[in-house]
């Protein structure tokens, strides 16, 4: 517990944990009040009028989440690969070992420390990108009804549930890159390109991709593709698993990327 405490006031005080929330929740920002600005321009068109349920609610909220586990996704790569790159980096783990601490037990409740951070940033920005949906819908003219509906409401704290642990298993998949690259800038631009490479993918393995991290965090969240990450776009679709099989698989990935960063760091050499 004293280490975990320790971890998460270390977060807490780093640029890089309050950079990372801004960015998710300016994007969303931006693009929920542009919907509702150009409310006039995309009405007009019945293919571009589909753009307007980013800012009708219910279906808002699911638009919110489906940006926080897409693009909050990619985002908690780097977030993962900035914090465990900076033990290698920065010394911290040395110093841990020096003075005694077992390395598997640090690197877990290191990322236990990012486990907690990204519970907190998943709420912060959910909640974020929910005010600028509702601030888009008010510009656009579109009834705000269906923020109280209750049916979503009701299943809203399972979902973010689901959302959240798909977050973590991507925070995982950057932090386990960057403890075998044990560099944050190495880490964080390996998993910027594994993340692209899994989308880009899509275009030759899309029977294989459906299994693959990024696509299984988004699988397990159960919603369909009316935001981040939509099938739309030209190219090839790709059949999502089933969101408790998905939810099954984002487990696997995570579990398989702290037992990688563990393994590695109790096995390798720490000089510097």
């Amino acid at each position: 517990m004293r280490l975990l405490l320790a971890g998460i006031r270390k977060l807490l005080f780093r640029p890089a944990s309050w950079i990372t929330l801004g960015v998710l929740a300016g994007l969303m920002g931006l693009i929920f009040v542009a919907v509702g600005s150009r409310a006039d321009q995309l009405s007009n068109s019945p293919e571009n009028a589909a753009a307007l349920q980013l800012v009708t609610f219910p279906v808002a909220y699911d638009a919110v989440l489906s940006f926080v586990v897409g693009l909050g996704g990619l985002l908690a790569v780097i977030f993962g690969a900035a914090v465990a790159g900076s033990e290698w980096t920065w010394g911290t783990l040395k110093n841990a070992v020096a003075r005694g601490e077992s390395r598997t037990w640090y690197v877990v409740i290191s990322f236990g420390s990012v486990v907690v951070l990204l519970a907190v940033g998943v709420v912060l920005a959910f909640a974020a990108g929910v005010i600028a949906a509702f601030i888009g819908a008010s510009i656009a003219g579109v009834p705000t009804d269906g923020l109280t509906d209750r049916a979503t409401l009701e299943s809203l704290p399972a979902t973010l549930l689901r959302g959240w642990f798909g977050i973590v298993e991507q925070g995982a998949l950057g932090f386990a890159i960057a403890t075998l690259a044990r560099s944050q800038l190495a880490g964080i631009g390996a998993g910027i390109a594994l993340y692209f490479g899994e989308q880009f993918s899509t275009l030759f393995l899309p029977d294989v991709v459906k299994y693959l991290p990024f696509h299984v965090a988004q699988a397990a969240v159960g919603l369909t593709a009316r935001a981040f990450g939509g099938d739309g776009g030209g190219g090839q679709a790709v059949a999502r698993l089933p969101s408790d099989v998905a939810l099954l698989l984002v487990g696997t990935w995570l579990i398989g990327a702290v037992v990688v960063s563990a393994l590695f760091t109790q096995r390798a050499e720490i000089t510097g």
